[in-house]
C-alpha cells in the first residue's frame, strides 16, 4: 500500500507544470545557477531515474555513492546509516528512510519539518476526538434508551444539523462568536496555535487556551456520527437473545446496558473513530487556517503554493503510514471489544 501510494505521490508531482529550480532561485536566476541546482537536485535526470533514486532514498537497505560530487540523495554522508557491504564505489547501508531537504526552507530535513508540525496536529487531532467519543456515546446511550422522546428527537436533530455543516463555517462561526462576540466573557482568540512567543523576550509557551475552539470545531462531525452510530448499534443489541437473557437473569440495568450491551455496540462506533481520527492526523486543513494552527495540513498546503515538492511527498507518505497503522490496530481493538471475532 505504501509503494503505491508513494509512486502515484512521486509520478503525479513530477509531472506537474513548473519548475522547482527556477522557484528556488527566484530573481537571482542565471542559466549556470539554473543547471548546478537541476544536477544538485536530480533534475536534470530522466524519470525513470528520479523515481529509483527516490525509492533508494526511502528504502532502509540501500545503494549509495562514495562519490562526493554526486548530487545529495545519492551521498551516503547525509545519512544515518550502518554499512553492510562495499563494492567499488558505492556501499550497501541500512538506515532510516530519508525523505531529502525542503526546496524552500533551505537546509532543513523534510522530516525535521513534519517533527515540527505534526505534534501540533497530533494533539488537536486527540483532544478533537476524545472530545466526540465522550459526548458522543454518551448522548448516543441516552437516545437509544429515551427511544422515540423529545431526547432522543432532539438528540438527532443536532447531530444531522452538526454532520451537515462544513468544518470550514463552523471554524468561521465559533471564531467569531466565541473568540470576538464573546472574547470578553470567553478569553478565547479567534487565531492561536499550541505553542506562542512571550511578549517579553521569555521564550515559547503552551497556550491551551487557544486548543479549546479549534478541538470542538474539529470533533463536531464525527461527534454526529457516533451519536447515530451508538445509538443504532445499541438498540439493535439491546433486540439480541444474550441481552434478554441477561435481564432474566435479574441483572441491574446499568450492568445490562454498560457490561454486556454498550461493548458490543462498539465495533462500528470504533470503525468510524479509526477513519475520523486518521483523517485528522491527516491534518484538519480548513480548521488548522482558520484558527492559524501551526499543524501539518497547512504546512502541506504552504508547501502546495511554494511547489515545496519534498515536503508534500514526505507529509503524503507519512500519513499513509499512519493509516496502515491505525488500521492495524483497529483489528486488534476489534478483537478486545467483540470475542466472537477474535483470531485464535
Amino acid at each position: 500500500m505504501l509503494w503505491g501510494v508513494l509512486t502515484l505521490v512521486f509520478f503525479l508531482f513530477t509531472v506537474l507544470p513548473g519548475d522547482p529550480a527556477r522557484m528556488m532561485l527566484d530573481q537571482r536566476e542565471d542559466s549556470e545557477q539554473l543547471l548546478a541546482l537541476k544536477k544538485k537536485y536530480g533534475f536534470d535526470k530522466s524519470i525513470s531515474a528520479q523515481y529509483f533514486y527516490y525509492l533508494n532514498d526511502l528504502s532502509p537497505l540501500s545503494f549509495h555513492s562514495k562519490n562526493k560530487e554526486a548530487f545529495h540523495y545519492l551521498n551516503y554522508g547525509k545519512y544515518q546509516y550502518k554499512t553492510l557491504l562495499a563494492i567499488e564505489n558505492s556501499v550497501f547501508v541500512v538506515k532510516f528512510p530519508y525523505l531529502r531537504e525542503s526546496f524552500v526552507k533551505r537546509g532543513k530535513s523534510v522530516s525535521a519539518v513534519i517533527a515540527d508540525t505534526f505534534p501540533n496536529t497530533f494533539v488537536l487531532a486527540i483532544s478533537s476526538i476524545a472530545f466526540a467519543l465522550l459526548i458522543g456515546i454518551l448522548l448516543g446511550v441516552l437516545a437509544a434508551v429515551f427511544k422515540d422522546s423529545i431526547i432522543d428527537k432532539l438528540t438527532l436533530f443536532f447531530s444531522v444539523l452538526g454532520m451537515s455543516v462544513p468544518s470550514f463555517f463552523s471554524a468561521i462561526l465559533f471564531a467569531w462568536f466565541f473568540g470576538f462576540f464573546l472574547a470578553d466573557i470567553t478569553g478565547l482568540s479567534m487565531t492561536g496555535s499550541l505553542y506562542e512567543v512571550d511578549d517579553y523576550g521569555r521564550g515559547e509557551y503552551i497556550n491551551l487556551k487557544n486548543l479549546l475552539l479549534p478541538a470542538i470545531t474539529l470533533g463536531i462531525r464525527p461527534l454526529s456520527v457516533i451519536v447515530q452510530l451508538t445509538r443504532n448499534s445499541l438498540l439493535d443489541v439491546l433486540k439480541t437473545d444474550y441481552m434478554r437473557t441477561a435481564i432474566a437473569k435479574g441483572l441491574s440495568k446499568f450492568v445490562v446496558l454498560f457490561k454486556h450491551g454498550l461493548r458490543n455496540a462498539l465495533n462500528p462506533v470504533v470503525t468510524a473513530v479509526s477513519g475520523w481520527f486518521a483523517s485528522m492526523l491527516a491534518g484538519a486543513v480548513f480548521v488548522e487556517y482558520i484558527f492559524a494552527w501551526n499543524g501539518i495540513g497547512k504546512e502541506i498546503v504552504d508547501a502546495l503554493n511554494n511547489l515545496d515538492l519534498p515536503v508534500v511527498m514526505g507529509a503524503v507518505l507519512f500519513i499513509a503510514s499512519i493509516f496502515v497503522f491505525i488500521n492495524i490496530v483497529v483489528d486488534i481493538i476489534y478483537g478486545i471489544l467483540d470475542p466472537r471475532i477474535r483470531i485464535t
